[in-house]
């Protein structure tokens, strides 16, 4: 058989990595409220946070699964070895989103209930967060692997590492939620969550830099990429601190649309560093994209399905945030 003319291991790898991203930024701000919800200091505060996601919160959780099963048709090799390396982080994540979505329907119902709901909403974002950040973390050391197998352990994801890591996405999508209630809310509701800005940008710069020294430790190759020779991609970090500065002057500013897009750049570019830090590897430290993609074949006929859909979705999210535009009320009933 003749080769294929182009490629498309690394068009594949391009859509994935987009859905991954926009799923971090589009469901971040989401459980970013959920993980607040139990620190916000009345119920009518609650109601706002919960408006203030409601309209767009299902259509978010798309991202993740179109990155998903993007993953299983372009390069089945990462689930046979990510699936058993990390099922249950993955239940984890799967458990969690599912408590969350419950919540979310049932506490606009419940009345002497509510409480639990408020709880099951909280823990729910909480553990999804960490989970995912776990996840990160597990990518970052690596898998052992044989024979294109998973050879570890279950708890082999579970480390001092991974730990640090769910924790910094927690704080992270936290910080998110907390500038997304600056842009979407108004009166005592806004002057909380500005507050709440500085120390949350505080503890995720903390952790970035623990995770930033720790990481070369854990991945020779990591240390080797970044350290070895100057190469371009030390603007990555140069701008995320900078996104970190523009959030800072904007929240002493009381901007109210700013600071969500700082944030959403710090986002950006720290992920954009985790690609380039990896590249080109798909289950470090032993498999490249090339090796654990489809077949030319498969790829194909699954891209051409998907140039449907992603113009779609992309249609659907940001119609629907141009609807829900503005600030939200507590007795809006966006449920």
């Amino acid at each position: 058989m003749s080769e294929p003319i182009f490629d498309l291991t690394y068009v594949w790898a391009a859509i994935i990595a987009f859905g991954v991203i926009m799923y971090v930024l589009m469901d971040g701000f989401d459980l970013g409220q959920g993980i607040l919800f139990m620190f916000a200091p009345s119920e009518h505060d609650r109601d706002i946070m919960m408006n203030s996601v409601a309209p767009v919160w299902d259509g978010n959780e798309t991202w993740l699964v179109l990155g998903g099963a993007g993953l299983l048709a372009a390069f089945p090799l990462v689930y046979s070895i990510f699936l058993p390396a990390l099922y249950i982080g993955v239940f984890l994540l799967l458990a969690g989103l599912i408590f969350r979505g419950v919540a979310f329907e049932f506490r606009f119902k419940a009345h002497t209930s509510r409480y639990l709901w408020n709880w099951a909403f909280a823990i729910g974002s909480t553990v999804a967060a960490f989970a995912q950040g776990a996840v990160v973390g597990a990518y970052i050391q690596g898998f052992e692997t044989e024979n294109m197998r998973y050879v570890g352990g279950a708890l082999d994801w579970l480390s001092p590492f991974t730990v640090l890591t769910g924790l910094g996405l927690v704080a992270g999508y936290a910080l998110l939620g907390a500038t997304w209630l600056v842009m979407k809310s108004e009166g005592s509701t806004q002057q909380w969550a500005y507050r709440l800005v500085k120390p949350l940008l505080a503890a995720v710069l903390l952790i970035f830099a623990i995770i930033s020294i720790w990481t070369p430790f854990v991945d020779p190759f990591v240390s080797e990429r970044w350290f070895s020779h100057i190469t371009p991609i030390w603007l990555l970090p140069i701008l995320a601190l900078a996104c970190a500065f523009w959030l800072y002057r904007s929240i002493q500013a009381k901007r109210e649309g700013t600071p969500f897009i700082a944030t959403m750049g710090m986002f950006i570019f720290t992920y954009l560093g985790l690609l380039a830090s990896k590249w080109p590897y798909v289950v470090p430290p032993n498999y490249t994209l090339s090796q654990a993609a489809s077949a030319h074949e498969s790829q194909l006929f699954l891209l051409l399905g998907l140039l449907f859909v992603i113009p779609i979705v992309l249609v659907y999210t940001a119609w629907t945030y141009w609807v829900f535009r503005g600030k939200v009320k507590a007795d809006q009933g966006y449920h």
